[in-house]
């Protein structure tokens, strides 16, 4: 077998000596790139992720803490983008991959709503720290590879395909598309008070984007979501003015032009973070369930979009092993404690990095790109902020569908393996809830198996995983 070097291409004779100091630190040559091409791809990574600037606020923004209170939506723009370009600079530079990160859909979700319905905003941003820190503890210890070796390959799908099912109806839901029924079902087409139908130009909005950014992705545009979210924005902006439309009608983020594109940023948000609360505000199985959940949810998407990256930009060796993986899962987990300290939720690797892959991103610099133009975002909030939530959604919805194309790759055939995928996948959207999805595909999965008399299979720390959820369910369920 063929192994890679540190710098992620084949043994090759040194290079001459006439190469710059920038070339040689990220290895422009030795993977065969150019610094135009890394430069294109940086700026084509950001294209494809800029809508999570847009996103992240209105979602965390629209919900309360246990207390009532919300997030800055202005802030949080501010917080997204200085993460995200802290990290994606951090990336390329100890990474030296083309791996740009921001805010994670799928812990954004446990963020937002799971954690903070049952704890404040900043003891929710203690847990985000605290996930960071069990990522680089687990990466450090080598707990990684037992984790990864005691969950099943395809609960593992099982829980990104779930976790996608999730994000999309959220979208769905902040869009106005479906909504709680008023009637006998649970849910209905269309926003609340529609009568189960689809009514009102901001819907139009949404479907526009919709269509849009799918037929771009279709036709493997790079940035085709951005450029959906875009479409969809100037058309609510044209929409807003043509037919004066009360700014109440808009699910966030009222489309109308600001006086000004720049403004001085908002660091108000920076380390509002309580590390200890939560364990006694929630209790110490709600939160060591809910933070258990976050390193689940963000892990393991980090591992496999890592490993995708890799295999993408040609990197990886045979095994799918990406080179320098520890440096960049260790500054995966401090993307998540940035994101805690910065109160933007955990900022971990994103899929979207295969666009400026794609455009032929072959190192860091092209993170290093991506960073400095997140950063540069930090000035013009009052244009990310008249995005509508109609238009943000569609990133949402798309997301989930790219999240979902995993599902093909579960043994569907054998029951013991469809049944838990089949519980973890549905629960998750219909209990709205991530982490009852997760504890009842591993207690399913634990069983069936066992029921088999294939112990060897579940292996003792699914054991433990069961329990741990067997006892979570029933402490709620007996009122214990």
């Amino acid at each position: 077998m063929t192994k890679l070097n540190d710098t992620g291409s084949r043994p090759r004779p040194q290079a001459g000596t006439d190469r710059s100091w920038l070339d040689r630190f990220f290895f422009i040559s030795e993977r065969n790139s150019t610094f135009g091409r890394e430069i294109r791809g940086g700026l084509t990574t950001f294209m494809a992720m800029a809508y999570i600037i847009v996103l992240n606020p209105i979602i965390l923004s629209g919900v309360a803490d246990v207390n009532g209170d919300h997030l800055s939506a202005g802030q949080l723009t501010t917080m997204t983008a200085l993460a995200a370009g802290l990290v994606t600079i951090m990336m390329g530079v100890v990474g030296r991959a083309p791996i740009a990160c921001a805010a994670a859909l799928g812990v954004m979700a446990v963020v937002a709503y799971q954690a903070a319905p049952v704890m404040s905003w900043p003891e929710v941003m203690g847990l985000v720290i605290w996930q960071g820190i069990a990522i680089i503890l687990m990466v450090v210890t080598g707990v990684r590879t037992a984790v990864m070796n005691a969950l099943p390959h395809n609960l593992k799908l099982a829980i990104g395909v779930g976790i996608g099912m999730f994000v999309s109806l959220i979208g769905l839901a902040n869009a106005g598309f479906v909504s709680a029924s008023e009637g006998g079902s649970l849910l209905q087409l269309g926003a609340e008070g529609g009568g189960g139908h689809l009514n009102g130009w901001p819907i139009l909005v949404f479907v526009a984007g919709l269509i849009l950014a799918s037929v771009l992705l279709a036709r493997n545009v790079p940035g085709a979501i951005f450029y959906g979210i875009i479409g969809a924005t100037v058309l609510a902006v044209t929409l807003h003015f043509v037919f004066r439309l009360d700014a109440g009608a808009w699910g966030g983020g009222v489309p109308e032009l600001p006086s000004s594109p720049v403004a001085t940023p908002d660091f108000g948000l920076l380390f509002q973070v309580d590390l200890f609360g939560a364990w006694t505000s929630a209790g110490p199985t709600t939160a060591g369930v809910i933070l258990f959940t976050l390193v689940l949810a963000g892990f393991f998407d980090a591992l496999g979009t890592i490993l995708a990256i890799g295999t993408k930009a040609n990197i990886a060796d045979e095994n799918g092993q990406m080179p320098r993986v520890n440096q960049i899962l260790v500054t995966d987990g401090a993307g998540a404690v940035t994101g805690g300290l910065t109160s933007s939720s955990a900022t971990l690797v994103f899929v979207e990095s295969t666009a400026g892959v794609s455009e032929g991103a072959r190192t860091g610099l092209a993170s290093v790109v991506t960073g400095l133009l997140f950063l540069s975002a930090i000035f013009f909030a009052p244009v990310f902020g008249m995005v509508p939530a109609e238009a943000a959604s569609v990133a949402m919805v798309l997301v989930g569908a790219m999240m979902m194309m995993h599902v093909g790759q579960i043994a569907w055939t054998d029951v013991s393996v469809a049944i838990p995928a089949f519980l973890t996948i549905a629960i998750m959207p219909f209990a709205y809830d991530i982490a009852s999805g997760i504890g009842i595909g591993i207690i399913a999965h634990t069983l069936i198996k066992s029921a088999q008399g294939r112990f060897r299979e579940v292996g003792w720390l699914m054991w433990i995983l069961s329990a741990v959820f067997a006892f979570h369910f029933a402490m709620h369920a007996f009122g214990l």
